[in-house]
C-alpha cells in the first residue's frame, strides 16, 4: 500500500506574502490546527530570520514535543 505524507509550509512561506505577519501566537494556533489534520511534517519558520520567528518556532517545537 502506498503512503502520502504531508508537508505544509505555510508557516515558513505564509508571511512571504505582502501584508502577512503572524505573531507568536498566531503561528502556534496554525500549528495547532496543522496537528490536528495528522500533517505529518511542518516547517514552522526559520529561527534564524528574526527574534518573531525564533520566539515561534521555538514554542511549536516545545508544543509539539511535550515539553513546558
Amino acid at each position: 500500500m502506498d503512503t502520502v505524507r504531508i508537508f505544509d509550509t505555510t508557516l515558513r512561506d505564509g508571511e512571504q506574502s505582502p501584508g502577512i505577519s503572524l505573531d507568536v501566537a498566531e503561528k502556534l494556533e496554525i500549528a495547532e490546527q496543522l496537528a490536528r489534520l495528522q500533517v505529518d511534517v511542518i516547517e514552522a519558520g526559520f529561527p534564524i530570520a528574526s527574534d518573531g520567528d525564533f520566539e515561534a518556532v521555538e514554542a511549536i517545537a516545545r508544543r509539539r514535543c511535550g515539553a513546558p
